[in-house]
């Protein structure tokens, strides 16, 4: 073979490489115009490691970002237990001090305790008192002139037991019942007498009794009263009463 057809054959070999080179790549093959071939030369497994890298990676920053929350968590827990112990303390501590106020006032608080005591049994032992001297007093200044009263007798309420009340129909309650001897030195006026009579505080009604007539020719008039609970005289109010 001549050395030209050898250089012919040379060129030839060296299109043909040209060509098997560009293959796929070239415009037909769809890849970029210029662009410089590379291959991959590196086994799968070495890909893969790769990536299980990167997913320990991430795994690695989740737990330690897991961590941190179960540390703050923990932070505020013991925070919030320190400052729920220092209030216990405090709320002891002021626990302690006032028992000792009171153990210091335990004197007072019995002396106040006592006299609420006796404040509410004056109270129940004067709710049914009446100043029987005081209404004696208005009772004679309601009588006409020169009629004086002789003779008195009281039935009134207790503390303890309700006045009987009448069975006579329309007659009003009472809690007490005054019958009273009146001298009179010539012939009583009985209506006048209940008219004055009826102007008492209290008055709930009165029934004229017998009338005798004095060998001096004076007259005994026996006259029996109802009284309501209008006479009382509240020295020693309730707390409603104030």
């Amino acid at each position: 073979m001549s050395s030209h057809a050898l250089v012919m054959n040379r060129s030839a070999d060296r299109a043909e490489a040209r060509k098997s080179t560009r293959g796929p790549s070239g415009p037909k093959g769809g890849g970029a115009l210029g662009g410089e071939p590379r291959v991959s030369l590196l086994p799968a497994e070495v890909n893969d490691f790769q990536k299980a890298k990167a997913i320990r990676r991430r795994l690695v920053v989740g737990i330690v970002f897991l961590i941190l929350i179960v540390l703050a968590g923990v932070g505020g827990a013991y925070y919030l237990s320190t400052t729920a112990a220092a209030q216990l303390a405090n709320a002891k501590s002021n626990q302690a001090a006032l028992l000792a106020q009171e153990i210091e006032f335990s004197d007072l608080r019995q002396a106040k305790e006592g006299i609420a005591l006796i404040e509410a049994g004056q109270y129940v032992g004067a709710a049914t008192e009446i100043d029987w001297k005081a209404y004696l007093e208005s009772l004679q200044s309601t009588l006409p002139d020169g009629v004086l009263i002789q003779s008195v007798t009281i039935d009134s309420a207790t503390p303890f037991a309700d006045y009987a009340q009448s069975s006579v129909p329309l007659e009003g309650s009472r809690v007490a019942t005054l019958v009273f001897t009146a001298y009179s030195p010539g012939l009583p006026s009985i209506p006048t007498w209940l008219d004055g009579i009826g102007t008492l505080t209290g008055f709930a009604d009165a029934v004229p009794g017998s009338v005798t007539v004095q060998t001096d020719g004076s007259y005994l008039v026996n006259i029996t009263m109802h009284i309501n609970s209008d006479a009382f005289a509240l020295r020693f109010p309730g707390e409603d009463q104030k």
